[in-house]
């Protein structure tokens, strides 16, 4: 009888982009709502790696990426689970955290211990760079709360989701340009003193 293999973690390279597209959209399969999304391999590349060749200084891409993602990958350097997640900041505690956009173990690597190791290597990169929290939501319904609760995440029902979308975005939209307070379009700009509302 062989023993399973466990899965190594690293960062996500540009090669492991179509994989990971690939199990964004099972995610979303088993989430309940394919139609929902529409992530494809060229805005993924972006978020992950924005300083392309073809990146040039008049560019309105970021310097530094929006996203980052670890994978985690089999014996033969295949992703098998990917974690995709990007900092935050806690105004209150003056550090940054990061949140985890989306963790997911193809199902046949579930029970390799993929999905604890992705958390396991967000966690110390946390500690090592003195961020004070490691936060994620997820879907009521997934069995995955059990997981969570055993690694010692504890779920914040004092909080309470906001999410502005759709026509409700752009009409929010609308009254900044109206008003004259629109600060550019460029992603990640930092407004001048005379652009503050």
């Amino acid at each position: 009888m062989t023993s399973p293999v466990i899965p190594t973690i690293r960062p996500a390279r540009p090669e492991d982009v179509p994989a990971v597209v690939a199990m964004v959209h099972e995610l979303a399969e088993y989430e309940r709502a394919p139609d929902q999304c529409h992530l494809t391999a060229e805005q993924l590349t972006s978020a992950l790696f924005p300083a392309g060749p073809d990146r040039g200084a008049a560019s309105d891409a970021p310097a530094a990426p929006a996203l980052f993602g670890h994978v985690a990958v089999d014996e033969h350097d295949e992703p098998i689970g990917f974690a995709l997640w990007f900092l935050n900041f806690s105004t209150w505690a003056g550090v940054h955290g990061i949140y985890l956009e989306d963790l997911y173990v193809s199902p046949a690597a579930r029970g390799t211990g993929a999905g604890r190791l992705l958390l396991a290597t967000l966690a110390d990169i946390c500690v090592r760079r003195g961020y004070r929290r490691l936060e994620w939501w997820m879907i009521d319904w997934n069995p995955a709360a059990g997981f969570y609760a055993s690694i010692g995440a504890e779920q914040m029902s004092e909080w309470i989701p906001y999410r502005l979308s759709g026509d409700a975005l752009r009409q929010l939209a609308n009254q900044a340009t109206a008003a004259g307070t629109r600060t550019g379009d460029r992603p990640g700009r930092v407004p001048d003193r005379g652009d503050e509302a």
